[in-house]
């Protein structure tokens, strides 16, 4: 019924590096957070590209694909599986994914920032963990009528569209991860190795401290190199950058989802200085906290 993400691929060519697979957002590739969810088809962007979708990542974008017509191949951190109607395709971030399809497919595309599934998924109840693994499964029948839900509700601007957004995409989100339990998919894959499941745990409760990459290594009994080079394997990406991305996430969250003063957002995520905050933020994201949050406000 299902297959689960495989082993990281592991070139052993020796000749060339390969490429760095490119990372992508959407919400128009540049404003990545205008709103709870994104929603499209998968026509509208593959048509773009002729029905190809080549390998990339999403740093903080969590996906899901429903197709109904048609078919193709998808690539799930290197492995090629196909793509049958029917099914559901679970991306979660920073996954290496692509596509091929058919002409004329038809499908939906739901698409979840990181900071929703922060505000979304309550700790020690196990959907992250299990909506962490890059699987392909049939799709249950509950799931369809409720992504329809979802896209009736994001093409409207009806009161209460936010709420009735975020409820439906918990929904979503719980009804993918049952079904991916019910595959026996409980506590990361192959693709997630043990080591990263366990650094991004710590991470989530320790970032407020803000511990340094040789204090998370410490605490994994790693050294910090090791700890680098695995979560590069991983994502692309040093721990380092994945400890500040978590910080930056939870600002994110919060400027978004409340209406905290800049200076109250820094010191509850443990900034003795607003204007270092601000320095932080600014480079990460390439707006200032005031301007990022205008422009959500502007967006909406």
């Amino acid at each position: 019924m299902a297959w689960a993400g495989q082993n990281l691929y592991k070139s052993r060519m020796t000749r060339a590096p390969a490429p760095p697979i490119p990372n992508f957002n959407l919400f128009g590739e540049a404003d990545d957070l205008p709103d709870v969810v994104h929603c499209e088809t998968i026509g509208i962007r593959s048509r773009l590209h002729d029905w190809e979708l080549s390998v990339h990542r999403h740093a903080r974008l969590h996906q899901l694909l429903l197709l109904q017509s048609g078919g193709g191949t998808a690539t799930l951190d290197g492995q090629r599986r196909p793509l049958p109607p029917g099914s559901l395709v679970n991306v979660p971030v920073g996954v290496v994914h692509g596509f091929s399809f058919t002409p004329e497919t038809h499908g939906f595309v739901v698409t979840f920032a990181a900071e929703m599934l922060d505000q979304s998924l309550q700790s020690g109840e196990g959907l992250r963990e299990i909506l962490a693994n890059p699987v392909i499964l049939t799709v249950e029948a509950d799931i369809p009528p409720t992504i329809a839900a979802i896209f009736s509700a994001y093409d409207g601007r009806d009161f209460a569209r936010a709420q009735i957004l975020r409820s439906l995409a918990g929904l979503l989100l719980g009804q993918t991860a049952r079904a991916l339990a019910q595959l026996g998919t409980m506590t990361g894959t192959n693709a997630s190795p043990d080591l990263l499941s366990r650094f991004e745990t710590l991470i989530d409760a320790q970032y407020l401290r803000h511990w340094g990459v040789t204090d998370y290594a410490k605490a994994l009994s790693v050294s910090a190199a090791h700890l680098s080079r695995v979560t590069r394997a991983a994502t692309g990406r040093p721990a380092s950058a994945l400890i500040e991305d978590r910080l930056i996430r939870e600002a994110r969250r919060n400027l978004v989802y409340t209406n905290l003063p800049v200076s109250r957002i820094a010191y509850a995520l443990g900034y003795e200085d607003p204007a270092y905050f601000t320095r932080v933020f600014t480079r990460a994201t390439g707006l200032s906290p005031r301007a990022f949050r205008q422009r959500l406000e502007d967006t909406a």
